[in-house]
């Protein structure tokens, strides 16, 4: 059985980490690279780093964090925000990332997904959906959450793996940052449909919260920020007692 994988989140407002729940009322949670460097150590499998207001403008401004970042962790990591065309994944590859994170732009053109497994491989292109729950239905919202759009959340998951996609990152925007737990069943939805990973993402606030998203939700990855920034669960007693659940996990450094 594959090992899960548990992911720091680390949202990145010019140049710091930051925190918000719900995506709002954001606060600072540190240097993006010194946290980082810490969840290594501690044995995080992966880090994915979002720029959660980026522009074209701010595109140096992170290739720098990646050169930073990549010469600082020795896990894999992906870099998200902003994202749009070939020239900037080329960019974000060869400064160090591991997988790009797309979101918005999908949205706007589902043909750069195709475009960019084609040029760079689905293993390292993933596509990002935050999802909110509106009339009863799942739809599929882009901006840092602020524009919902005309898309349902399942189907969308079905095209983007179609596309190319090697991973989702599905993020409930109802459950961010609420520490209530998981979006369990629709991640259990999303998991069931895609032949691709799911990386389940929102609502952490306990250990049980990951055995619940694992088992239940079948998700293959848990992504979390507040729990691990401000030292609420720290990542090796995570994987030990995910461990001892019986769950499968990479054994921490």
């Amino acid at each position: 059985m594959l090992t899960k994988r548990i992911i720091p989140c680390l949202d990145i407002k010019d140049g710091r980490t930051v925190k918000g729940t719900n995506f709002v009322n954001l606060r600072d949670a540190g240097d993006p690279v010194e946290l980082g460097a810490i969840y290594a150590r501690e044995g995080a499998d992966e880090l994915v780093f979002l720029d959660i207001t980026a522009t074209v403008d701010e595109r140096k401004t992170l290739i720098e964090l990646v050169r930073k970042v990549a010469h600082t962790v020795n896990i894999p990591f992906t870099v998200g925000g902003g994202i749009s065309s070939i020239a900037d994944v080329s960019a974000l590859l060869n400064a160090g990332a591991d997988k790009i994170s797309i979101n918005s732009s999908a949205v706007r053109n589902p043909d750069l997904v195709d475009e960019l497994a084609q040029e760079f491989g689905s293993q390292c292109i993933v596509v990002a959906i935050d999802t909110r729950f509106v009339n009863g239905e799942h739809i599929v919202h882009t901006h840092g959450g602020r524009r919902p759009t005309e898309l349902r959340t399942l189907a969308w998951a079905k095209e983007i793996e179609n596309r190319g996609a090697g991973e989702i990152l599905l993020t409930s925007m109802d459950t961010d940052g609420t520490k209530a737990g998981f979006a369990i069943e629709l991640t259990a939805q999303i998991s069931g449909a895609a032949n691709i990973p799911v990386i389940a993402s929102g609502g952490a606030g306990s250990m049980a919260h990951f055995v619940d998203v694992f088992t239940t939700g079948k998700a293959d990855a848990g992504l979390a920020a507040s729990i691990f920034h401000f030292k609420e669960i720290e990542i090796p007693a995570l994987k030990r007692f995910l461990s001892q659940q019986g769950i499968p996990m990479r054994t921490t450094a």
